[in-house]
Order: C-alpha cells, then structure tokens, then sequence
C-alpha cells in the first residue's frame, strides 16, 4: 500500500491516499477523497468526499474535513478544530450538495489552531496562523495572523511560525532570518533563507 491505517480506522474504496502517510485510529476516509504523501491524520479525523488533500498535511484528533474543503501542502489543522460547508444549514431544509456547499481552501503552509471555526466559503492564504479558539468567517491573506470572535488580523506570522515586527514596512524573521515587506496591507516574503 505504502501508508499506514490502524485497524480501526475504515479506508471506503477507491480513496486515494499518498506514499508515507498515516491513518490513526477510528478514522474514517470516504471512497473520492484524494490525500498527498507523508500525511497525518491523528484519531477520530473524518475525510468527506471529493476532498483534496495535499502532501504532508497533519490533521490533529477529532477534526472533519468536510465536502467542499481544500488542504494544500503543509497545511496543520490543530486537534479539534471545524470546518463547515453549508452557510445556512437547516435539518427541515436539506441542501443540494452541488448548490449549497461551499468550497474552502487552506492554502500551502497555513495552520489552523486547535478549537478554531472555519466558516464555509472563505479562502485562508498561505502560511497564514490562525489562532486555537479563532471563528474565521471571511478570507485571510498570506502571512496573516487572525484571532478571536469573529477572527480579525492581530499581526503577521512568518514561514517559520514567528511573530513579525514591522519597521517602515519590512521585518525580519528574529528566528529564521527570513525578510518580508508589506504592501497595502498585504505581506510579500523578499528574501529566503
């Protein structure tokens, strides 16, 4: 196979799951769903359908990553978090899947903390850092680093996951010594390291 599923866990034909990754206990993935190479997904993770996940994804214990939902690689989806993929849900109402899910996409390197609510629809840009607790309900640029409830921007995050001060629009990574700038409101990375 080249990946590793406990024995409690139900893998439904046809998912395709990447080389190196592992599948912990009582999870379950569903029959369409893509998952990358070198990927975790700790106890209790529930991959819906047709849901694309990128290589070395970790999703921590109890967390469903629902119809609808994009992961990119090294994405980190903290224990416990949520996603949604319908804005208005009603149980008297049931919704067309093909009308009323919304797609989500966690772009590359992004995490998501533990207990954090995302709200079905939104985009949350790359190596962005959502805080444990957070409700994101709108679209979160690269770098970003959102809190609360409602989430709001409370600062920038570099690749490395450090705090970023900003002097006259640029700010160095005191961890890793990555360089950024910003530009109306917005965070470009201007030097690797």
């Amino acid at each position: 196979m080249g990946y590793d599923v406990h024995p409690t866990a139900i893998v439904d034909e046809g998912a395709a799951i990447g080389e190196d990754t592992r599948v912990w206990h009582y999870s379950h993935i569903s029959g369409t769903s893509v998952i990358g190479k070198r990927c975790s997904l700790g106890q209790n993770v529930y991959v819906a359908d047709r849901v694309l996940i990128g290589n070395n994804v970790k999703i921590q214990n109890n967390v469903s990553v629902y119809e609808g939902v994009i992961l990119e690689d090294d994405v980190f989806c903290g224990p416990s978090m949520v996603f949604t993929n319908v804005r208005t849900p009603r149980s008297a109402f049931p919704r067309n899947k093909s009308e009323d899910y919304l797609h989500t996409v966690v772009k590359r390197g992004a995490s998501i903390g533990a207990n954090a609510t995302v709200v079905c629809g939104v985009t949350i840009g790359e190596w962005a850092m959502i805080a444990a607790g957070a409700v994101i309900t709108r679209d979160v640029p690269a770098y970003a680093l959102y809190a609360g409830v409602p989430a709001r921007r409370t600062g920038w995050a570099c690749e490395c996951g450090q705090t970023l001060v900003f002097q006259q629009g640029q700010a160095v990574c005191g961890h890793c010594g990555r360089e950024y700038r910003t530009i109306q409101d917005t965070v470009m990375k201007t030097k690797e390291v």
